[in-house]
């Protein structure tokens, strides 16, 4: 019978956001498959986890895959983990994964930090729907392309970004967003020199211009949906807001009427009052 192959979540700065469980799976198993062998070394050691490691990352993981599995195959338990965080989150992993659900291989997820999550959890932006964007493209056109594409978005979108990277990439979301959409920035989560902050896009450009220090370390981008003005016909709204009016207070019916078509709440609040007063 195959082992199970576990995907095991590691912290994303500080050495002692991980589960109790993560330690006993790390201490557990044959192998531990990690992205950066020496990365993972200074994090076992602090646990005092002696387990031996192996390399899986971009460079190597396709050549290494077979091995890997036929270990799985003859009974090791194995753990995947990346440098830090949730393993295939813009990290490697996904194609022994792959390999070992189409081998019937048990794969076991081991939760904990992910610094998506993380960010999207204090940031103060909608977090009922969202969408991980992952890296965006290197070059410009690329970026910019791929911006545009998002730009309607209603969702929450999030970002990873690289440091020498950031500000033109905060610039080319402020031309192509809007400068006053909300953006979430956080940087180093967890870290010593943790930075989190709500601004509009404009703010944080001029942050990142004038305190060089928020152009290092791990970063990661909160944008707020896009807001989608909808066009109701005044008679079908007068219609709704009258037979609201009936049995709700201006106050509710305007909130009702808001959430029932999606035009503005004070745009319905000030309709329902004329037509009270209209009364």
């Amino acid at each position: 019978m195959s082992a199970q192959l576990f995907v095991v979540a590691t912290p994303i700065g500080h050495l002692d956001d991980i589960t109790y469980r993560a330690i006993h799976v790390l201490k557990s198993v044959s192998i531990i498959a990690a992205e950066d062998t020496r990365t993972s070394a200074q994090l076992l050691k602090h646990h005092n986890i002696s387990t031996p490691l192996t390399a899986c990352h971009e460079h190597n993981e396709s050549n290494k895959i077979d091995i890997l599995i036929q270990r799985l195959l003859n009974g090791e338990d194995m753990a995947l983990i990346s440098d830090a965080g949730t393993p295939l989150i813009s990290d490697p992993g996904f194609k022994l994964v792959r390999a070992a659900q189409e081998h019937n291989i048990r794969v076991v997820p081991v939760p904990g930090a992910c610094a998506a999550i993380a960010a999207l959890s204090s940031v103060g932006l909608p977090s009922d729907r969202f969408s991980f964007q992952g890296f965006l493209p290197s070059r410009q056109s690329q970026r910019r392309i791929q911006l545009e594409k998002l730009k309607d978005e209603t969702q929450t979108l999030i970002f990873y970004e690289a440091p020498h990277r950031i500000l033109e990439s905060v610039k080319d979301m402020a031309d192509i967003f809007g400068a006053e959409r909300p953006v979430g920035f956080a940087r180093e989560i967890t870290k010593t020199f943790e930075t989190i902050k709500k601004m509009t896009l404009a703010e944080l450009i001029q942050l990142i211009e004038s305190d060089h220090n928020q152009q290092k370390g791990e970063i990661v981008l909160v944008i707020g949906g896009a807001t989608v003005e909808k066009d109701l016909d005044q008679e079908k709204l007068d219609q709704l807001l009258t037979r609201l009016l009936q049995d709700l207070s201006v106050k509710a019916a305007s909130q009702l009427a808001a959430d029932l078509t999606g035009i503005k709440k004070k745009v319905a609040y000030q309709r329902a009052l004329e037509l009270t007063n209209q009364d």
